[in-house]
């Protein structure tokens, strides 16, 4: 097998530096374009490159979270706005960290984002002969040897940022060494740390990626794609740029922490002679206060017990923001007005929350739930009524029956007998209305032993049904339920996860947990809610926007989770 074999029908294309010039900045600032939709623009403008290929090749070691949310919308977007396409891609080379279950889970994440890759996915394990085949050429090449140094002693020979690396006893060793000593790696004959290959560039390079990078390591792991074929596997610096290459990848995207890797990346691309040529381009990852978004800290809240797994509402995991209720519209919006840059920064979490409920106001169903109950007795009701009222008041949903009944449930923090000034709700001997009903007066407040008002006693103007009252004017509006046919349901109150906005201040992140971040309330419902199927969102009037829990909810036992409340602290713009 020739090593260009795979990739010999590929066309090249070659783009110019990836640093976008003052002339280039001044000209996307004119375009309303971004530096790399710029770059892209420029390229198949001048036929640099005729169709637009990106890819998304995430690790199947955990959960997409937030962070890879712009990435997704990036390369997804990028392909859709310039007639090209993605690929999906898992740079599955660490056996040990990765696994079935979060392959399948990332292809969900992207779909339910409203993304579609082109083909089937991708595998960096389906390169795996060809980056082995590349591997020996480089060998030959004399580009590339073994080391049997130990890992501490690679470590401590690669030298420091001020500091010139040392080389490799190993590093002169002749091509027919290396070519046994990595055929032995390859038939597991040599233990796990013993043996790497490592590329043999510069050990006196500044930059410290450059100083023979290793290539392929031993590893006696069985991987879920191939099986027990390998003993060895490719590092990533290594197999992704010529994944890269095989797909035809015109420009490779990724965040500033890759900018230092991209000598390394051209380097290697160039050294297997590939008729292919990406680029690889890099913007700021996004990073949004009072959030973590590390992998390592993630896995510590899980299995510490601190939240109720990764789908966890409270964790900035796609499916924890799914099951949350975040909507894909919502957290598309959101990264278009983050956008790209060559700056990294910190994204108020009030954007983020802002383009959520953007996207909630005109899809999500109106709804009654009273979550703190108060007993009010209706004492001159004639008889029980439905109330058919529109499920949207600007959007056509349909209808809905509300019960009225002599006996409802107000929310407890709607009546006060001592009112603090301002306060528009109910009082004693004051009127206030009922959202889509009567003006109702409190005529009698009812206490228990301890002196706890446990209901209310009120009368209706039975004149004031869709209409206002003659002679005064009532300016509170207050949501109910039926007493009697409203539904018991438990509602789920999330707040943010992290009391502080750098969740990493202090010694321990884990001190910054907010203890008020999860609330369980026994509320009750108008019956409609109680047939919403998971996943459904509603505007719970004058509460928030709720879900429909993804897992727990039923007819039988409904379940909602707050997606978030109805203020908003952002401002388009700020």
């Amino acid at each position: 097998m020739k090593p260009n074999d795979v990739v010999s029908s590929l066309p090249n294309n070659p783009t110019p530096n990836n640093e976008a010039t003052v002339d280039q900045a001044q000209q996307q600032q004119q375009a309303g374009l971004d530096f790399i939709r710029q770059v892209i623009s420029d390229d198949l403008a001048a036929g640099r490159t005729q169709k637009v290929i990106t890819r998304f090749p995430p690790e199947p070691n955990g959960y997409l979270h937030i962070g890879h949310v712009k990435a997704i919308c990036l390369n997804f977007g990028i392909a859709e706005e310039y007639q090209g396409v993605c690929n999906l891609r898992f740079d599955d080379t660490n056996p040990d960290a990765e696994e079935q279950e979060y392959v399948d889970g990332i292809a969900n994440d992207v779909k339910w984002l409203g993304f579609q890759w082109e083909g089937e996915p991708r595998y960096a394990s389906s390169y795996f002969d060809q980056l082995y085949t590349w591997a020996l050429q480089l060998i030959q090449q004399g580009d590339a040897y073994v080391d049997l140094q130990t890992p501490e002693q690679i470590k401590l020979n690669r030298g420091s940022f001020v500091e010139p690396g040392k080389n490799s006893p190993y590093r002169d060793a002749s091509v027919e060494e290396n070519l046994t000593r990595f055929e032995q790696m390859r038939n597991g004959e040599l233990s796990e740390g013993e043996a790497v290959l490592r590329a043999k560039i510069d050990m006196a390079s500044p930059n410290v990626h450059m100083r023979d990078p290793i290539l392929y390591r031993v590893l006696h792991s069985e991987h879920h794609q191939t099986g027990n074929k390998w003993k060895i596997y490719p590092m990533y610096d290594y197999a992704h740029p010529l994944s890269d290459a095989i797909e035809g990848i015109t420009h490779s995207l990724c965040t500033l922490e890759f900018q230092d890797h991209r000598p390394f990346y051209d380097w290697v691309v160039e050294k297997v002679h590939s008729p292919a040529v990406p680029r690889q381009y890099e913007s700021s990852r996004l990073n949004v206060d009072y959030t973590i978004t590390s992998k390592r800290k993630l896995r510590k809240l899980v299995e510490g017990g601190h939240v109720h797994g990764w789908d966890d509402p409270r964790m900035p995991t796609v499916v924890g923001m799914r099951r949350r209720g975040f909507t894909p519209e919502g957290l598309r919006d959101f990264c278009k007005r983050v956008g790209v840059s060559k700056t990294d920064g910190i994204v108020d979490v009030a954007m983020l929350e802002f383009c959520i409920r953007q996207s909630l106001e005109n899809s999500a169903a109106r709804g009654m739930a009273v979550l703190n109950p108060l007993k009010v007795t209706l004492t001159n009701l004639a008889e029980a009524m439905d109330l058919v009222h529109a499920r949207h008041p600007n959007v056509d949903m349909g209808e809905r029956s509300i019960p009225l009944t002599s006996e409802i449930y107000i929310d407890r923090k709607d009546f006060e007998e001592v009112p603090p000034k301002g306060f528009k709700r109910l009082i004693p001997d004051g009127e206030v209305r009922l959202r889509h009903a009567y003006v109702i007066k409190c005529d009698e407040v009812i206490k228990d032993e301890g002196g706890e008002v446990v209901e209310l006693k009120c009368s209706i103007d039975t004149e004031t049904l869709g209409k206002n009252p003659e002679g005064r004017k009532v300016k509170g509006v207050i949501h109910w339920v039926s007493a009697t046919q409203g539904i018991p349901a438990e509602v789920r109150i999330y707040d943010r996860l992290f009391t502080e906005a750098d969740p990493e201040t202090g010694d321990d992140f884990l001190a910054n947990l907010n203890p008020e971040s999860l609330k369980v309330l026994q509320a009750v419902i108008e019956p409609a809610l109680a047939q919403a199927q998971p996943e459904d969102r509603f505007q719970f009037e004058r509460e928030g926007y709720f879900v429909a829990d993804r897992y727990d909810h039923s007819p039988e036992k409904p379940v909602f989770n707050r997606i978030l409340d109805l203020r908003d602290s952002f401002k388009p713009g700020k």
